[in-house]
């Protein structure tokens, strides 16, 4: 007879075998979320299902490993998990940014398992990621959680919830911190509210016994629960979405811009639940590529450098730029291109939305249209001084302090040529 300890690791080997086949490379390893005999509302449908646990996707040894790590929760609402292309999909792009990804398989309603379980799985994940930083070679400071449908809610609760007490501390692990540095959330179920929220979900969350319980479902509706200390979020939501209403998504971003929480949030037109990356709609598809944008703006993928004061005057064939735009280009790709705007032939930018110090290339567009009138001065795009010029533009970026305690840019001027 196989017992309980046996029968979980049995389960542990079966699951990275499958995740390596399907996904076409080396078996992943998986890792419980807590000791033996010390996993908090423990059933013995546990030793079955393996859950509570991690499945790794380490960057250590990868040339790109830049640091940053990321949770993934994936969906099914609270009823089974989405574990392909709500987790080894999204694992996958995200080590193809130089990002060790964690996907979370945590325990579900249809399995006996209801809120706080949930919470205090989460929680434990990135304690457990956080916790390991040394031996995953992490920033502590640099660990988002990642949710889709129902593990949108379950992520966004770890946003919100991180300083509630899921569960009693059982090691040095739960020492750290649970809050996670950054939120992405999609197409997430956010309200427990009935008029709004995915039925499913609520009633696999709650329990039967609890799904009419108002208070607790208010309780549970993250949209009630952002404070300034939310982390930064991204949100991408379709709004053909008929399972998830976009209510969930527009309600969380509207309570953290109320509460001044940074965040950018996406809503396509077209696109039904549930869909993953997807990578294959031209349109879409393209969502991954602005979180990728929004993660380097808020230095996800690098820590955050010292930024400079910049200013200067811009020409373009001897006229003062009416209207363009300047784009500083950092050598290190992990970090964000900074472009500011040129009006009336001048730039300037603070050092709290200046550039990255450091070498830097610049690119150009603009137009003096405005103060020429000559139909041939249209908007133009410039690597480089003039088109026949090869060499690129770069420059050297640096903080030259605070006379008066105010930030003053090194003045820097440019003369373009369109012809």
């Amino acid at each position: 007879m196989v017992g309980k300890t046996e029968s979980m690791k049995l389960f542990v080997i079966v699951w990275s075998l499958v995740l390596g086949i399907s996904g076409g490379v080396l078996a992943q390893q998986s890792q419980p979320l807590w000791p033996e005999g010390k996993v908090p509302y423990e059933k013995p449908i546990d030793a079955e299902t393996g859950s509570p646990l991690l499945t790794l996707y380490p960057t250590k040894s990868h040339s790109n490993h830049n640091g940053a790590a990321v949770v993934i929760c994936p969906g099914g609402g609270y009823g089974g998990l989405a574990v392909d292309h709500e987790g080894n999909q999204p694992a996958r792009w995200f080590q193809e940014q130089g990002v060790s990804a964690f996907v979370l398989q945590y325990r579900l309603g249809s399995q006996g398992h209801h809120y706080p379980t949930q919470l205090a799985d989460v929680q434990r994940a990135i304690r457990w990621v956080r916790s390991h930083a040394k031996d995953y070679d992490l920033d502590p400071g640099r660990i988002a959680v990642m949710g889709f449908s129902a593990g949108g809610h379950l992520a966004s609760m770890a946003a919100t919830l991180y300083d509630e007490m899921a569960y009693d501390s059982s090691d040095s692990v739960d020492g750290v911190s649970a809050r996670p540095d950054f939120a992405i959330l999609c197409y997430p179920v956010i309200s427990m509210d009935a008029e709004v929220t995915h039925g499913g979900s609520r009633k696999n969350l709650l329990g039967a016994d609890r799904v009419d319980d108002d208070v607790l479902a208010e309780k549970l509706s993250s949209e009630k629960n952002v404070t300034s200390e939310t982390p930064r979020t991204f949100i991408f939501q379709t709004n053909a979405d008929t399972s998830v209403r976009a209510e969930n998504a527009v309600g969380f971003y509207l309570a953290l811009r109320q509460k001044e929480v940074p965040a950018e949030m996406h809503i396509y037109q077209e696109g039904p639940h549930g869909v993953g990356l997807y990578r294959g709609d031209p349109v879409l598809g393209t969502w991954s590529g602005l979180l990728q944008h929004w993660l380097r703006t808020n230095f996800f993928f690098a820590p955050e450098p010292m930024r400079a004061a910049v200013k200067g005057e811009v020409t373009l064939d001897g006229n003062p730029v009416s209207w363009g735009v300047l784009s500083f280009y950092p050598d290190d790709s992990n970090l964000p291109v900074t472009s500011v705007r040129i009006r009336r032939g001048k730039y300037s930018a603070n050092e709290a939305q200046g550039p990255v110090v450091g070498n830097a290339r610049i690119s150009f567009e603009g137009s003096i249209w405005e103060a020429t009138g000559d139909a041939n001065d249209q908007a133009v795009k410039l690597q480089s001084l003039t088109p026949s010029d090869e060499n690129p533009i770069e420059v050297t970026i640096e903080s030259v302090g605070k006379p008066g305690g105010k930030p003053v840019g090194k003045p820097m001027n440019f003369e373009f040529r369109s012809r």
